[in-house]
């Protein structure tokens, strides 16, 4: 799935080493080395988190040096692999998601990573707390404002191009630009400079898989050195820097930080993927007044032109049985409708079918629909409307909910835009179980599997430590 990124970036003959052969701790050795790496973290005051393309490998997106990274196989004049599932789709991997648990215990103070892939955002690790040295595909910025926008959707260009999308900031309206870095360009200062920071103040850098090879991010780590700290590398390769960590694990980075989660008490909360739409419903009275001339349609959030990466096709019905149905099969996602002024109101039920890579096949949006009706604004919290739809999904085991974030009217042309999040995907990961290399035989760390139905209070007397804190 970073393949596209892979083609985009300009040539480059010298890409470093490639094709290293993988090394693996032997089971009894990984073992003692989980443990250490454990009472590293619980003594640490200020921990760092380094991460490369080894703790997306899981996700489905290839990394670049392995046997089969891309970088490899391009220096073989190999084919390169298919992606297994759209870019777009990609969700976190235990990994990404045990960071998350860590740094909402306060026990992870900064996350710096060199992956391109979004997931570490889209997993909940605060923007704050993070710096992508090479960018974020899913990204764009105002140069003028700063304003950053995270999309669903892969952005078109790299090497800081200006995109086909403006800043919605109405005091700057300037063409946005990629953030994803080609091979000349330096590392932004806005992202460099607070990793810096922290790598300084770090008293342990948990580096996670990545080859240490591209300067100057591999050198980050090493700053912490000068004042006490220890540097620990998980990776499945042996890197240039193995001789000055206090510690190197080789092993599947999943599998080494499942381990320390296990023996640190902490349980790896489920990922929910929800998304958002926005349904534009606009009427107007034909020209001899007897009749309603309306459209409803189905809109990204980002850009009204653009396609909305996870919706298949929509299918339309109405609670009138008179009324006749539509399938609408390809952007954009448009509905054209006469009725007589005078009509009772009646309901629009949109089945939306999801795309390949959604957990879900489709969600239900009921919209009523009222000619003669005064629409209310309504705005709901954002974060708040997440949480609950969440805790629901978590709950009940179910996907495809829905939920309003925003109604808004716009008086010329008549109009009622409302946001809605929807939930598309879920993954649990206590249903992950990851293997030894070789032998096959599950690891000790595997985590318990969950029931389908199994309630958050039932798991909470089963992981009675299991840490609460107030959603994010």
């Amino acid at each position: 799935m970073s393949l596209g990124y892979a083609e985009k970036l300009s040539y480059i003959e010298d890409v470093g080493n490639v094709g290293m052969s993988e090394i693996f701790d032997p089971p009894n050795i990984l073992q003692t080395k989980i443990e250490q790496l454990t009472k590293l973290i619980r003594k640490s005051r200020h921990l760092v988190v380094f991460t490369g393309a080894g703790i997306s490998t899981s996700c489905g997106i290839p990394d670049f040096r392995g046997p089969t990274g891309i970088w490899t196989l391009q220096r073989g004049g190999n084919a390169l692999p298919e992606a297994t599932l759209p870019f777009h789709r990609a969700m976190p991997s235990m990994t990404h998601m045990a960071l998350v648990e860590l740094e909402r215990a306060g026990i992870v103070k900064f996350v710096i990573s060199q992956n391109i892939d979004g997931l570490h955002l889209r997993s909940g690790i605060p923007r704050e707390k993070l710096s992508e040295l090479h960018g974020n595909s899913f990204m764009e910025r105002c140069t003028s404002c700063g304003t950053e926008y995270f999309r669903d959707f892969e952005v078109e260009s790299v090497g800081l191009k200006e995109t086909s999308r403006r800043c919605s900031n109405a005091d700057c309206d300037v063409k946005l630009k990629d953030t994803v870095l080609d091979w000349e360009d330096a590392l932004p200062f806005e992202e460099m400079n607070p990793a810096e920071v922290h790598c300084q103040r770090a008293d342990v850098v948990l580096c996670l898989g990545t080859s240490l090879q591209i300067t100057p991010a591999c050198n980050l780590p090493l700053k912490c050195l000068p004042d006490g700290g220890k540097f620990v590398i998980v990776n499945l390769q042996k890197t240039p820097k193995d001789k000055k960590a206090s510690l190197v694990i080789h092993g599947f980075v999943d599998q080494v930080i499942a381990g320390v989660m296990e023996l640190l008490n902490m349980r790896i909360r489920p990922f929910v993927r929800i998304d958002l739409i926005q349904t534009i419903f606009t009427h107007a009275l034909s020209s001899d007044e007897r009749f309603v001339n309306w459209t409803l349609r189905i809109a990204s959030i980002h850009d009204k032109r653009a396609v909305i990466p996870f919706i298949k096709s929509v299918e339309v019905s109405f609670s009138d049985q008179t009324m006749k149905g539509a399938v609408l099969e390809k952007h954009p996602f448009l509905l054209k409708r006469r009725n007589v002024r005078k009509i009772e109101p009646f309901h629009v039920i949109f089945k939306v079918n999801f795309s390949e890579g959604c957990g879900c096949a489709f969600s239900r949006i009921k919209i009523p629909i009222d000619f003669q009706a005064t629409a209310d604004n309504l705005k709901r919290d954002q974060d708040h409307v997440f949480s609950k739809l969440k805790t629901k999904v978590i709950k009940d085991s179910c996907r495809g909910q829905n939920s309003v974030v925003e109604r808004k009217t716009i008086i010329e042309p008549k109009s009622e835009v409302v946001v809605r999040a929807i939930v598309t995907n879920v993954r649990w990961y206590d249903e992950i179980t990851v293997k030894t290399a070789g032998a096959g035989a599950l690891t000790n760390f595997s985590m318990k599997r969950k029931k389908e139905g199994k309630h958050e209070t039932e798991i909470a007397r089963k992981f009675p430590k299991w840490p609460r804190h107030n959603g994010r």
